[in-house]
């Protein structure tokens, strides 16, 4: 692992805050990112992957009108802040963290290769989104490119210094960042 990587996660770690994870599938080994760096226990509550409808319709407490968009990945980020709340000690800043992907399949899918994550830290849900060319990457390089760019906004959300999640895709794909009251 890059020492700059693992001292950023460790960074994340010391934040301060307590978060609950909720990833529906692509970019989940962000979850194995975080947890490879001693001091996790420190930051995480709790991860959860919703990965089928069913499932992400029970955490969610309703079915979204599409599993990958920005609406749901808001939904998900103040799903899961709700959870840190309850689980967090008092004195905690509670955090939480949605995303959502469709990314390369082996079946056929219509729509763009994609992200969304938020992060809710309070009353505001800052989200970003990325539009991948399908033609640059297979599914485990999109993997990897998602749980990247999930650890990097969740480090912007407990207030540690990283890079933009845009750094990590290339000029010709699409990355918008906005903040949902």
């Amino acid at each position: 692992m890059d020492p700059a990587w693992r001292e950023m996660i460790s960074a994340i770690h010391s934040s301060g805050r307590q978060a609950v994870l909720a990833i529906t599938g692509g970019g989940s080994g962000a979850i194995a990112e975080l947890l490879r760096v001693p001091g996790g226990s420190r930051l995480l509550l709790e991860a959860i992957v919703p990965y089928h409808a069913r499932a992400l319709a029970a955490f969610l407490g309703a079915t979204p009108t599409q599993a990958c968009s920005n609406e749901t990945a808001v939904a998900l980020a103040r799903r899961a802040r709700e959870r840190a709340a309850t689980l967090a000690p008092d004195a905690a800043l509670p955090i939480g963290l949605g995303a959502t992907a469709a990314l390369g399949t082996d079946r056929m899918r219509q729509g763009e290769d994609r992200c969304h994550i938020a992060v809710a830290t309070g009353a505001a849900v800052e989200l970003c989104s990325i539009v991948l060319d399908k033609t640059k990457r297979d599914r485990p390089a999109e993997e990897d490119l998602v749980a990247g760019a999930i650890v990097l906004w969740l480090a912007r959300g407990c207030g540690v210094a990283a890079s933009s999640p845009r750094v990590l895709i290339d000029s010709d794909e699409r990355y918008t960042e906005e903040t949902w009251t």
